[in-house]
């Protein structure tokens, strides 16, 4: 097949940007809304099992986002590698980064494998000696890393669509997967309909039910839609010098969100020392906000093609008006989320059948992060554009200044008041310095990339 033809006219470099920018995200903002659902449901059906298995579940988070990490940071390197080649019409290195791509997914499999058979329970013994805690966790979190495949091959093969333009598909494959995950929950949990009662091991179960799915569906949508990548894996060998491409990118974006992990894992153990409830809070904090987040992250996932397909093709303006739109439209989002965080935290609370004293700890607790929101929109969209542009390393620094260098520091210095209510300031204390780190990268990769694309034609 002559691949030259099928990308001739590419809607990537012809189409209005806004309508581009529009048709590339909102599949992947609906998916990812209902990623996030599934997510707060997951914790909805835990939390009704008691208050610990809640606990248990928010401290496996770390590495749930270790997991998560390796598979989207991997990913983001392949797609900015293939879809800049598309953009150079070089499909010979768009089907080598495919390949090699798939290759990393199942090495990163190997690892967690061995973190869910033999690292669980220290991992949870390292946070709280609490047995029903620990046993419960060790439960949930074993089966997620042990059947991580599917997540992980399910991840790079949505990439793989998303870097020519075919967001619909990974829609249509995500949103089936947390359908499945959200009907499931409560089958495997309660042991409905004759099946057997599980409890918090079915809500894992549950989820890689549907990550299994989501992942088969991904195969077959790549090889019978995706004409512009061949994946032809007979006699395959890893090129380290791809591979060193792909990391060139997607190592900052593991190393950014492994830093999250560490982030979580450290505000979990100056929580707990106020009480598991509070640990529980910050635990629901991240699912509800997650409903903000992700529509944001599936905007930057339909923007990060387009702008490397730009950037190859050597179109600045076409890069410059994706990246402005971004902005626009993510600030909106999360002015949304600061509202509701703001007038319903009671109501997002009681979705996981928060206590009184839970609710006396989170609702300022929301409220009081959230103001973190708007500063966040910028940053967000900003580390995206330096990915996009193969300058991960400066969204890697944004990221390691405010969740290690500021965020963990300042929440500890707080927690020595003796009150709970003051940890959370260090949230929007941390997003202010990082959005005025973004605004400084941001003016540099302008002058030195953006101002100079096309030059070299």
């Amino acid at each position: 097949m002559n691949q030259t033809s099928v990308h001739k006219e590419n809607k990537m470099g012809v189409m209005p940007v806004n309508k581009l920018l529009l048709s590339m995200s909102l599949p992947m903002m609906v998916s990812m809304l209902v990623q996030a659902l599934y997510n707060i449901v997951d914790s909805m059906f835990v939390a009704r099992i008691n208050e610990n298995a809640l606990t248990a579940v928010s401290l496996a988070f770390p590495i749930q986002m270790l997991l998560t990490a390796f598979g989207v940071g991997t990913g983001v390197g392949v797609n900015a590698l293939l879809s800049r080649s598309l953009g150079e019409k070089d499909f010979k290195t768009a089907n080598r980064a495919a390949a090699n791509g798939l290759f990393l997914s199942v090495v990163t499999y190997l690892v967690f494998l061995v973190v869910g058979l033999f690292i669980a329970r220290p991992f949870y013994l390292s946070q709280t000696k609490d047995e029903q805690i620990v046993e419960y966790g060790v439960q949930y979190l074993s089966i997620v890393c042990i059947f991580s495949i599917g997540m992980l091959l399910q991840m790079m093969l949505e990439k793989l669509l998303q870097s020519t333009g075919k967001t619909m598909f990974t829609m249509i494959t995500q949103s089936t997967g947390a359908v499945i995950n959200i009907v499931f929950d409560p089958i495997l949990i309660f042991g409905l309909f004759g099946f057997p009662k599980m409890g918090i091991a079915g809500a894992a179960a549950a989820t890689i039910f549907g990550q299994c799915v989501s992942c088969v569906m991904a195969i077959i949508f790549n090889l019978k839609f995706n004409r512009e990548i061949s994946l032809n894996l007979k006699g395959f060998k890893p090129d380290l010098q791809i591979i060193g491409k792909i990391y060139a990118v997607g190592l900052p974006s593991i190393v950014m969100q492994a830093i999250g992990s560490v982030m979580n894992y450290g505000m979990n153990r100056i929580l707990i020392g106020f009480s598991s409830t509070a640990t529980a809070v910050f635990g629901v904090y991240y699912k509800v906000q997650s409903f903000v987040f992700m529509p944001v992250f599936g905007l930057n996932n339909g923007m990060v093609p387009i702008i490397a397909y730009n950037y190859g093709a050597g179109k600045k303006d076409r890069v410059i008006r994706t990246v402005r739109l971004s902005v626009m439209y993510a600030v909106l989002i999360m002015a949304a989320g600061v509202a509701v965080f703001q007038l319903a935290p009671k109501f997002l609370l009681g979705l996981f059948a928060a206590s009184d004293h839970m609710l006396e700890i989170g609702v300022p607790a929301l409220r009081i992060i959230s103001l973190s929101f708007l500063f966040a929109a910028f940053g967000i969209v900003s580390s995206s554009f330096f990915q996009a542009l193969g300058n991960g390393v400066y969204s890697m620094f944004v990221s390691l200044t405010r969740q290690l260098i500021v965020l963990l520091p300042v929440a500890f210095l707080l927690s020595m008041t003796g009150n709970v209510q003051m940890v959370w300031f260090a949230f929007p204390i941390a997003e202010i310095f990082s959005f005025a780190l973004s605004i400084f990268f941001t003016v540099r990769i302008t002058k030195k990339v953006v101002n100079h694309i096309g030059e070299q034609e």
